[in-house]
């Protein structure tokens, strides 16, 4: 079982600044076994040859697929691409306005970011058959972030996964693999959907979402 996790937005809560978002959302894909994971290696492979590197007069190649500066017609083509079974979206919009003061220090956004992270990996159903489940992360954090990460998701995962289940997490660079790449074009349709009711490219994929939510939502 293969997981990627990634994410829109910041947890930044200065909202004079143009650039600060009002919401900070967490969308993990879920490919139940290697031949769902392939599709989508294949898929975003063949998005990039045909669709981004398809001219020979282009002077820069382009490496990975991203929500932003990705056409929604390239999405769509990526879309056709993709397996027909095998995966899931879960994600998590968090409504940052009604965050409490003492979450937004540096100590309280990570643990903040933590609880997100477990609230949305809790919604996985982890068959009693998997043997091992990899979960892939955008690599965002310092040394000691991930550290501290990994022991809280293993800590609070291990309860959830079958008995002789191996977790396996690594933080990798959106470049380095298609499952980022793929669940962060997931990710930003879902943060346009909730921040700016632009459902355009999330209603091709909807389907696919077995669980989303907005925390905190306004009152």
């Amino acid at each position: 079982m293969y997981i990627f996790l990634d994410e829109s937005g910041d947890l930044g809560f200065d909202f004079a600044k143009a650039k600060t978002s009002r919401h900070f959302v967490i969308s993990l894909l879920v490919c139940q076994d290697k031949q769902a994971q392939d599709g989508f290696r294949r898929a975003v492979e063949r998005t990039l040859k045909n669709k981004l590197n398809h001219r020979k007069s282009r002077s820069r190649t382009v490496t990975e697929l991203k929500g932003t500066g990705t056409t929604f017609a390239i999405k769509q083509y990526f879309f056709c691409q993709l397996p027909a079974s095998g995966w899931k979206i879960y994600s998590v919009t968090l409504n940052k306005p009604r965050v409490d003061e003492h979450l937004r220090t540096r100590a309280g956004k990570k643990k903040l970011y933590n609880f997100l992270a477990r609230f949305i990996l809790e919604k996985v159903y982890f068959p009693e058959e998997v043997q091992r489940v990899s979960l892939v992360v955008d690599r965002c954090k310092n040394k000691e972030e991930i550290k501290d990460f990994n022991k809280y998701v293993v800590n609070q995962l291990e309860a959830l996964l079958p008995l002789n289940a191996r977790l396996n997490i690594d933080h990798l660079g959106s470049h380095e693999s298609a499952g980022l790449q793929a669940v962060d074009l997931f990710c930003w349709g879902i943060a346009r959907k909730d921040g700016m009711g632009d459902q355009e490219w999330y209603a091709l994929y909807q389907d696919k979402v077995s669980f989303t939510t907005v925390y905190l939502p306004e009152k």
